[in-house]
């Protein structure tokens, strides 16, 4: 991961620094970006800004959006909120136009307060918490937390894939608490039982012995893990030294597992997910555009690339049906995107015939997937 962070800098920055020089003011569409580049979750922040320029380039190459360049701006925010909230201030200052992001949920939560009370457009391709879209002005490419849970207790009910499940969640955090209340809501309404539910903290995420004992003692044939994949690289390799072996589900967080540092990756043999993208599937658009991916940055992409490459598409499908121009206020841009959000229909890598709601939220169907002989599958 560490030649990918230094190649996708370098990329990004000769990028900004030829197309900031190649445009007047008012002649190309200013668009930011912000997520972690660096720090845990570093993962998800390089590959969705690494996605959005491979887009950024080939809608430039294509001729522009309603025939004006586009010029891209990534921010580090560490996945810090305050640090968010200073890289949007330094997109202000930049002169963005619109934003797509930020990657992670929390800092999303507070980087929309700031757009909405700017009227600034806002699309984020993977803030799955209900808080980061809230305002008339965001929209999403993922799915949120709720539906991610309940799509998940109905995916493991329909498919009969479990009897007992057990779930191990994050108290302290949106993404994972948000999705685990309903997933526990809607397993009332499936085939199978939740026979254990045990909560970590920030401050206990690295022993998860207790969880897992009570999982096992519990008899269940399935461990269910709305968190990301940092801390269920631990679960499983803590679950495998106690002989515990069970089916484990999870949602989009645990996209990054098998490039988790010192991780014995055959211990994530038999890992499910809901995903809306697979590296691995044989459509020609994906296929292109893991080739470019891995030509650009000699790394496979993960969801979060998909969704945030997909985001650049569906910015330039809205403003194109919008109408809208670089010369136009944020705000005026704003207004017509909202609307224009609402009438498109998307068919991209991380579903067919997307639509969106007034509330900002995508309508399309879940994929899943299985992680077999070491590579993402689709299921």
């Amino acid at each position: 991961m560490k030649k990918l962070v230094k190649v996708a800098s370098a990329a990004l920055a000769a990028s900004m620094v030829l197309s900031t020089a190649a445009f007047a003011e008012g002649e190309t569409f200013k668009i930011g970006g912000i997520g972690p580049l660096s720090g845990g979750a570093a993962v998800y922040g390089q590959a969705v800004m690494n996605a959005i320029q491979i887009a950024v380039d080939e809608i430039n190459e294509a001729g522009g959006i309603n025939g004006y360049q586009v010029e891209f701006n990534p921010q580090d925010d560490e996945h810090d909120v305050e640090k968010a909230v200073n890289a949007y201030n330094t997109l202000k200052d930049w002169g963005m136009q619109m934003l797509l992001g930020t990657v992670t949920s929390k800092p999303c939560a507070a980087v929309v307060a700031e757009t909405s009370a700017d009227n600034m457009f806002q699309l984020t391709p993977s803030g799955s918490a209900v808080e980061s879209i809230a305002g008339e002005n965001a929209f999403r490419v993922c799915f949120s937390d709720p539906n991610q849970g309940a799509a998940s207790a109905q995916y493991i009910g329909e498919n009969g894939l479990a009897e007992k499940v057990a779930v191990i969640y994050n108290s302290q955090d949106v993404y994972s608490s948000g999705i685990y209340n309903t997933f526990a809501a809607e397993a009332q309404n499936q085939p199978f039982e939740v026979v254990s539910a045990e909560a970590f903290t920030e401050d206990s995420k690295t022993d998860f012995t207790v969880q897992l004992q009570k999982a096992k003692d519990s008899g269940a044939d399935m461990v269910f893990l709305p968190i990301y994949y940092s801390e269920a690289a631990l679960i499983l390799t803590q679950a495998n030294s106690m002989g515990f072996a069970p089916t484990f589900f999870g949602c989009d967080g645990l996209d990054g597992l098998l490039a988790v540092d010192d991780f014995d990756t055959a211990l994530a043999e038999g890992v499910m997910l809901l995903t809306p993208f697979v590296a691995d599937a044989e459509d020609e658009a994906t296929q292109t555009f893991v080739s470019k991916y891995q030509e650009a940055y000699t790394d496979v992409p993960n969801q979060f690339a998909a969704d945030a490459y997909d985001g650049m598409y569906i910015i330039k499908a809205a403003a194109e049906q919008a109408g809208v121009t670089p010369d136009m206020s944020v705000s005026d841009i704003c207004e017509a995107m909202k609307v224009a959000m609402t009438e498109i229909t998307y068919d991209g890598l991380t579903g067919e015939e997307t639509t969106w709601g007034a509330d900002g939220e995508p309508n399309k169907a879940p994929k899943a997937m299985v992680i077999k002989d070491g590579a993402y599958t689709a299921m």
